[in-house]
């Protein structure tokens, strides 16, 4: 994706880890020299109600200080949002569209009613996320899954990235929950599915 900004939003459920994966998104994108914004946008802040986070993304200063209206890429972390919140509200028309479910990529884009312009992939990042850490946090497996639909930045330098971030978060906590997240993110990044 060549544009001047890049904004992303991600939709998801308090617990989930729709901030967390933001944050690191950010930060990863910040290390190869680029100018980002990663913030969360939520209501009552408690386990189970619907948030939003938002990255842009520039390899100039970001002057825009508001949330994103008009993303060219959304993340749904949580499948049961779908008809609960607008998850395509403002998507641009060839945007992308990621969603953690089983279901393929063409029903998802019946479900959503996208227009065939717009991008849609899947990942099971619930099974994903169980088998590999042990629990059903998608936040991890979505990062893997945002570069594989996109590209948008060296997957190898998103997992060191990532690593050092998780180091830190969970010093103390053994480096199996570390080892776990990065195999999370690259059996999402395999196992992500776009339309033939």
């Amino acid at each position: 994706m060549e544009k001047e900004i890049i904004e992303i939003r991600w939709h998801g459920r308090g617990g989930q880890g729709a901030k967390t994966a933001a944050l690191l998104f950010g930060e990863a994108a910040l290390e190869t020299g680029m100018y980002i914004q990663a913030f969360p946008e939520y209501g009552p802040e408690r386990t189970g109600a619907p948030v939003s986070s938002y990255n842009r993304l520039s390899k100039k200063p970001i002057r825009i200080h508001s949330g994103i209206e008009t993303p060219d890429i959304v993340l749904v972390l949580d499948p049961t949002l779908i008809g609960k919140v607008d998850v395509t509200a403002g998507l641009k028309e060839n945007g992308v569209i990621i969603v953690n479910t089983k279901k393929s990529p063409s029903e998802m884009r019946k479900m959503l009613g996208v227009k065939d312009t717009i991008k849609v992939y899947t990942v099971d990042a619930y099974g994903i996320a169980l088998d590999t850490i042990g629990k059903a946090i998608p936040n991890t497996p979505m990062l893997g899954s945002l570069i594989k639909a996109t590209g948008i930045l060296n997957f190898d330098h998103l997992l060191e990235s990532v690593r050092k971030k998780l180091e830190v978060k969970f010093r103390g906590k053994g480096a199996d929950i570390v080892d776990k997240n990065i195999q999370a993110i690259k059996k999402a990044y395999e196992e992500t599915k776009g339309e033939e």
